[in-house]
């Protein structure tokens, strides 16, 4: 008999961190639960998503910018409904499906014409170990020139060029030749190049981890050294891609022609994981270079018809709403209306951003009683105040935001572009509140402090495994 699906959820909906806990990540689980994000969704629709009792959460979020054009957007849906009534072949592998052609021709009209070749992939983080491949290939050379705390995903090689070293933490010798210099430093930059065994730098317009990108031209004149000296330049564009900093691509802001882009997270529409990497025909060629080579890089779901449909739909939404525009203009609302914020509340230090991917990042405030519990929290671990933040926002307000990055004050926010005045006044009101409620030390809010502090504290004390 066939599976009953909605009988299935309906039964069992509300299980959901209890079987996590037994058969998936119980260490997440564990921390859902500290930070009080332990909830049940039900259902989502556009920027909000619905707990049991039919309560809304502003998803300021977006599943780390998957949700660019909302979530379970009519569209998207309906082509993907359409796909399985065709009941077409799907991953013949020994053939040219016609959507993954369709969807390469659609993708490479956003792009600068001098990138005209496209290869599919599942995630963000395939896409980077791609764009690696096909940078070595083209330019027979193994050195990786990255930025610090950059994120360009979790397997081996993204991992190599990561900028953070907590997420290397455990897993031993990763890719050689891999150097990470400070956003900015173009003389360290010049030196490394001019060795000429760099393949690539891997820069992120926007960084993820912080929302960092540089004020000046730093970013015109690494271009201009990768072209002096034969290095390809790789923008990552797996999360400020298809218009999350109010421009098609992150860098556009700074007229960049980069050799290879990645792409992924909105690109799925949220429903099915598609990612790209996306170059020029010559680059593409030096990795497939014979005919017996033509699967040397390959993935077996990169071209599967369910994640070319929800690409194509995805790009038609983001074109027939505007989304890019409406990023650019809702994104420089909220950054003018969170910049408002400064002279009220002296614990804010600085708001940036491009489009709707924006930081509030916080400081050591100058009311005494304020400095009291900033200064407690600290000597525990640097991304307390933000947790207790994030998490009152949830609690109190239903809009759930994130920690910018491992150790840092900042509060992340990647609405999704459909976003209008009430999600934007929802928020910075929120804000508003939480940051007022700051002011009473001891109070309500650093009460929930305290008890981070003491889960932190515990945690410190276990002694890790293999300790001598």
């Amino acid at each position: 008999m066939p599976l009953d699906l909605k009988g299935l959820v309906t039964a069992r909906l509300g299980e959901n961190y209890a079987l996590h806990e037994r058969h998936l990540n119980s260490t997440l689980v564990h921390v859902q639960r500290i930070i009080g994000f332990d909830h049940v969704y039900a259902r989502a629709q556009g920027a909000y998503l619905y707990d049991l009792d039919e309560r809304d959460y502003l998803d300021f979020l977006s599943g780390y910018s998957v949700f660019n054009i909302g979530r379970n957007h009519p569209a998207v849906q309906s082509a993907l409904r359409d796909l399985l009534e065709l009941d077409l072949p799907n991953m013949v592998q020994m053939d040219c499906s016609l959507l993954s052609g369709l969807l390469a021709e659609a993708l490479l009209k956003k792009t600068p014409p001098h990138l005209d070749s496209v290869f599919f992939c599942n995630s963000g983080a395939e896409s980077v170990e791609g764009a690696i491949k096909f940078a070595r290939a083209a330019t027979g050379r193994t050195g990786l020139v990255s930025l610090e705390k950059a994120f360009h995903g979790l397997s081996n090689g993204a991992l190599s060029v990561m900028g953070d070293e907590s997420f290397r933490e455990g897993f031993g010798a990763l890719l050689e030749n891999c150097t990470r210099i400070k956003m900015g430093d173009l003389a360290a930059l010049e030196t490394l190049l001019a060795k000429r065994d760099i393949a690539a730098l891997l820069i992120e317009p926007v960084q993820g981890k912080g929302v960092y990108f540089p004020a000046g031209d730093f970013y015109q004149q690494a271009q201009r050294l990768c072209r002096a000296h034969g290095t390809l330049l790789i923008c990552d564009e797996v999360q400020t891609g298809l218009g999350r900093t109010g421009r098609w691509w992150g860098f556009e802001h700074w007229g960049l022609e980069p050799d290879i882009i990645t792409v992924a997270k909105s690109l799925s529409g949220g429903y099915v994981p598609v990612a790209a990497v996306i170059t020029r025909r010559a680059i593409y060629q030096k990795t497939f270079s014979r005919l017996d080579r033509c699967v040397v890089h390959s993935s077996t779901f990169g071209r599967n018809n369910l994640a070319m449909a929800a690409g194509l739909a995805t790009l038609q939404v983001l074109d027939d709403e505007n989304l890019v525009e409406r990023a650019r203009t809702q994104g420089a609302e909220l950054m003018r209306r969170l910049d408002a914020l400064k002279e009220k509340h002296s614990l804010i230090k600085e708001v940036r951003g491009l489009g709707l991917m924006i930081a509030i990042e916080f400081h050591e405030p100058r009311e005494l009683a304020l400095k009291m519990g900033w200064k407690l929290l600290h000597k525990v671990e640097h991304e307390l105040f933000a947790q207790m933040l994030v998490t009152s926002l949830f609690q109190k307000h239903r809009i759930l935001t994130q920690i910018a990055g491992h150790a840092m004050d900042v509060l992340k926010i990647l609405p999704p572009l459909i976003i209008g005045e009430r999600e934007i006044d929802r928020f910075v009101t929120a804000l508003d509140a939480v940051l007022t409620e700051c002011r009473s030390f001891p109070g309500p809010i650093w009460d929930l402090g305290s008890n981070f502090i003491r889960h932190s504290l515990k945690r410190s004390a276990v002694e890790p495994v293999g300790a001598a």
